[in-house]
């Protein structure tokens, strides 16, 4: 954090450590991550029993509830004071065992009104729009062009919502304080971002596409954009970015490559392998902890089950 940091701390050329942790966040501790170490927080939690991600992955909705509990209390105590969660999120549709038709669950009012009551401040919210000729879910709209008549609408979902909290008032005469080096080379480039539009609500980037062969196959990614603009416009060269998700390890190859540190949480061990992979190199350690499940195997069964046994659109159905 910049109250900590001196002319001697200013990054170098190698690379800056990382710290991957596998085990369950609701058990994580100040021994893997310290009371206000971190400077920012950029993930994205599981979404509620996915069919295409994380299908029966909670046995309830107020279980997977329970778990953004324990992520707000967690980030509010790792986060420095008047630092940033950022959590690409949004509203889910899962299919009722019960019924024909799919049940929309409020994660985005939830999630806020959780980190609401934990304390953080609601600082903003932006809407990441994907391209239009890509939606992971495409028949919704389909419906009202096969039966044309009132109430057959459901539109396609090309948006998630990205939720930004902030753990309390910054102190801005950080900055002033800060070295002159590490200051100059954490500056943000206002033509690139008046240029790609950061500074507007909406941001319009490609989402991680299923192709053949890429690292991440078979899992939620986000793209690397997302992170790198949290990064640069939140924290300073050297600091900590914290993803309590990390899945394939998109937050903490982006910070390396950004020049801060990096420290991730995940439940599932058998993504090691591909984590290793994509961040490349030595320079990180990787750690069990308790909690640790092995989970990827067993939710690409359930999305391959899922997919054999599905049945063609009908009105009643929405998918």
């Amino acid at each position: 954090m910049l109250d900590q940091m001196n002319s001697e701390e200013i990054v170098s050329e190698d690379t800056p450590e990382l710290r991957v942790f596998f085990g369950d966040l609701r058990k994580m501790t100040s021994i893997e991550v310290a009371d206000g170490e971190v400077s920012l927080i950029v993930t994205s939690p599981p979404y509620f029993n996915a069919p295409f991600d994380y299908p029966d992955l909670f046995p309830s909705y107020e279980d997977y509830l329970g778990l953004v509990r324990s992520f707000a209390s967690q980030s509010r105590r790792v986060l420095g004071k008047g630092r940033i969660c950022a959590i690409v999120t949004d509203d889910m549709l899962v299919k009722e065992e019960t019924g024909s038709r799919g049940r929309r669950y409020p994660l985005v009012a939830d999630t806020t009104r959780i980190f609401l009551d934990e304390g953080f401040l609601y600082r903003d919210k932006i809407t990441w729009i994907k391209p239009a000729g890509y939606t992971r879910i495409s028949r919704r709209s389909g419906v009202v062009l096969q039966h044309p008549y009132p109430m057959y609408f459901y539109p396609d979902n090309i948006q998630e919502s990205i939720l930004l909290f902030q753990n309390g008032e910054f102190d801005y005469s950080l900055l002033k304080d800060a070295p002159k080096k590490i200051l100059e080379s954490s500056k943000i480039d206002t033509a690139q971002l008046n240029k790609e539009r950061w500074n507007l609500t909406v941001w319009n980037i490609t989402n991680v596409l299923p192709t053949p062969g890429r690292v991440e196959a078979g899992i939620a990614a986000f793209p690397e954009e997302i992170p790198r603009r949290f990064i640069k416009l939140f924290t300073m060269v050297g600091e900590t970015v914290f993803d309590p998700f990390a899945g394939s390890g998109t937050t903490l190859k982006v910070a390396r490559e950004l020049g801060r540190k990096g420290i991730g949480y995940e439940i599932d061990v058998e993504l090691k392998k591909i984590m290793r992979k994509k961040l490349g190199g030595e320079n990180f350690i990787m750690e069990e902890r308790d909690g640790a499940k092995r989970l990827r195997k067993s939710l690409q069964n359930r999305i391959q089950h899922q997919r054999s046994v599905a049945k063609p659109l009908v009105p009643r159905l929405i998918l």
